[in-house]
């Protein structure tokens, strides 16, 4: 496999804006790396979605990415299109693909009452992957799941300056706590690359002695291992976004993206 040139970027996909919660780590690792983070604005909720939609779109979406803007690698920044997509994309696709599941293993080595919540859309929450996931890496401990729609429509509400419902944070806390045994919940897996953006909010709720965790820094880690020894340009350039074309919903103002080093907004 021939070296990408420096100018080839990483992308970056989601169904919204949660993926910027992996794309800001990433560019803490690799500051010069071009980018291009990609939100299916189209598609979203993938949480609502079935299983053979996803395992149809993402795949086609991707194929339609890559073949756009030829990146180095690609990351699918969503909990719910990886654990039901994954697959599909490697091989559909010939270059590396980093998925993102929900760190139960990290969960699992942090609790101290062996109880851990999960918190993630209603799609991910009920895939196969995420009883594996238990099995392997939290065998004897008991996890707790919870889908929670509202916190992906909190997310990207907070991202645009619009206030959070706090009926939403304070459902998504008690599908967990109300569950047999949930009082005993110490740490809790943030499932969806969204719902870091509502972290503050939900630790409030959540109370002091349970810690929040998520994949994101671990997914830049390994972005930085599969790309060691490649060439990058010398300064950093600000990153492009792309939306798919939505009716419903038009992409927030460049003034919000900004922070994440994004520096113009396309439409597909």
């Amino acid at each position: 496999m021939h070296a990408p040139p420096p100018s080839a970027p990483i992308l970056f996909f989601d169904s919204g804006l949660g993926g910027l919660t992996v794309l800001g780590p990433t560019r803490a690792l690799l500051p010069t790396a071009p980018f291009v983070y990609a939100a299916d604005y189209a598609g979203l909720p993938y949480g609502k979605k079935s299983d053979e939609e996803l395992a149809a779109r993402v795949p086609a979406l991707l194929g339609r990415l890559v073949e756009r803007y030829q990146p180095r690698l690609a990351v699918i920044a969503c909990n719910t299109a990886s654990t039901i997509a994954l697959g599909h994309v490697r091989a559909a696709l010939d270059l590396p693909i980093v998925g993102t599941v929900p760190a139960i293993k990290p969960a699992a080595e942090m609790t101290k009452t062996g109880v851990i919540g999960v918190l993630g859309t209603e799609a991910t929450v009920r895939q196969p992957y995420v009883d594996d996931l238990s099995a392997k890496f939290a065998d004897g401990k008991t996890v707790l799941r919870h889908g929670s729609p509202g916190l992906v429509t909190g997310a990207e509400a907070k991202l645009r300056g619009e206030a959070v419902d706090r009926e939403v944070i304070a459902r998504a806390i008690a599908g967990l706590r109300d569950q047999p045994g949930g009082d005993a919940i110490d740490v809790v897996v943030l499932a969806c690359t969204h719902f870091p953006l509502l972290r503050d909010e939900l630790q409030a709720v959540a109370g002091p002695d349970v810690r929040l965790i998520d994949g994101a820094a671990g997914i830049a880690r390994r972005i930085a291992y599969l790309t060691e020894g490649q060439l990058w340009p010398g300064a950093p350039a600000p990153g492009i976004a792309v939306f798919t074309r939505s009716d419903e919903r038009p992409p927030p103002p460049l003034a919000a993206l900004a922070p994440y080093g994004i520096g113009s907004i396309e439409t597909i």
